[in-house]
């Protein structure tokens, strides 16, 4: 794990992005303390999302009306709600 000072993480940005970019994972230090760790993103995936969501119950009927009337509501041709105000 490479380590950069704040400073020096501004003035070499470039080679930072880089860095990261090849794998590595860079601290940055503000004054002899690490204030942030960046490292390369991960791609996300349908798989990710579905475990993210595993233990989520489904919609109850409830929602399903719910945004089904909304649904309704905003396609209707109701004009100008504000028309009366």
């Amino acid at each position: 794990m490479r380590t950069m000072t704040a400073t020096e993480a501004s003035r070499k940005f470039s080679d930072l992005l880089d860095a990261i970019e090849r794998g590595e994972t860079v601290t940055i230090t503000r004054g002899n303390h690490a204030v942030a760790e960046i490292a390369p993103a991960r791609r996300r995936t349908g798989a990710d999302l579905h475990a993210a969501l595993a233990d989520i119950p489904p919609p109850d009927d409830q929602f399903v009306e719910d945004v089904t009337s909304a649904v309704a509501f905003l396609e209707s041709d109701r004009g100008d709600p504000w028309a009366d105000a």
